[in-house]
């Protein structure tokens, strides 16, 4: 790995962390569709770390999603609940940000901070 790629994974993690903060902090004053938005975003930047720490770039959400299931899920690496999770949480996001009528209830946004701080925390352990 080189230099770039350490700071990269490590400015992806900072992010990761920086977007639980927010999405505690937006939950707590009631914007619960937002909260989802930044745990789904949390999660995501902590899934980019872990591919670039296995040298993998993607940009694309999907490709993402999908390469962490490849790669982590099915090997075991990272468990089912896991990439469960991850996949919930990008629909989640997409109610929170595009859902129209629909809403994030508080209930949901708690749920998805909390699968966003064990997502991250499971990346932390596999980059570590």
């Amino acid at each position: 790995m080189t230099g770039e790629s350490a700071k990269e994974i490590a400015a992806n993690l900072t992010r990761a962390e920086q977007s639980v903060e927010a999405a505690r902090e937006l939950a707590e004053k009631g914007y619960h569709d937002f909260a989802a938005s930044r745990a789904y975003y949390a999660a995501f930047y902590a899934a980019t770390a872990l591919l670039l720490n296995e040298d993998v770039e993607l940009s694309k959400h999907s490709a993402v999603i999908a390469s962490i299931h490849q790669g982590f899920v099915k090997t075991g690496r990272l468990s089912k609940e896991h990439g469960k999770n991850l996949n919930w949480l990008f629909e989640l996001r997409s109610v929170g940000d595009y859902g129209g009528p629909a809403h994030v209830s508080c209930n949901d946004a708690e749920q998805a901070i909390q699968a966003a701080e064990s997502f991250l925390s499971a990346v932390r352990i596999l980059i570590a």
